[in-house]
């Protein structure tokens, strides 16, 4: 895994002046405080993707642009592509969780697809989304506890788990080993 990281902080602030507006008048359009917007452009805060969304809504310009760039080619049968070194990836405070995200920027909020790797120990929480929201959880190689409102259940390797996530929602490791699956979140 690449442990190189989008240098965002650059790009909002380069975005921002670009557009002509304030710290304050970007705060104001993203909901994101003046201060954590200021830590964020110097490179001293690492915004989660929910802060990252905010940005790129109230800056008019997709997610894959605010960290980098898609390497996305058009051919004359209209495939685009995105090379693995360009696929954003967050990763949890804690480093044992990793997400790549594998949907197009232009679906965030709609229809959201991840890989995860979730190292020993690690959980993935979530807070609900938006009324109606389900997800749609696979593991690929290992055991998950999926966990939606009060209900917990242990999936293995190849079996799925459809749940609510418009109530608080976790996907943890229940191994020992680095275990790696696939998630599907559909917004109503």
């Amino acid at each position: 895994m690449s442990k190189r990281t989008p240098k965002i902080g650059p790009a909002v602030q380069k975005e921002r002046k670009r557009k002509g507006l304030t710290l304050e008048q970007l705060a104001l359009r993203s909901g994101v405080s003046k201060s954590m917007l200021s830590q964020i452009e110097r490179g001293e805060a690492n915004p989660t993707f929910a802060v990252v969304w905010s940005l790129t809504q109230a800056l008019e310009i997709d997610v894959a642009e605010l960290i980098g760039g898609t390497s996305s080619q058009r051919s004359t049968v209209q495939i685009e592509i995105t090379t693995g070194t360009l696929t954003p990836r967050i990763q949890s405070a804690d480093g044992l969780c990793q997400l790549k995200i594998l949907g197009p920027p232009r679906l965030a909020g709609q229809t959201e697809w991840y890989e995860v790797e979730i190292q020993p120990g690690g959980r993935l929480e979530s807070d609900p989304h938006t009324l109606g929201t389900f997800e749609h959880f696979t593991s690929l190689d290992g055991d998950f506890q999926v966990q939606s409102g009060e209900v917990s259940v242990v999936i293995k390797a190849g079996e799925t788990a459809h749940y609510p996530a418009d109530v608080a929602h976790a996907i943890a490791n229940a191994g020992t080993e680095t275990v790696r699956g696939l998630l599907v979140v559909l917004y109503k």
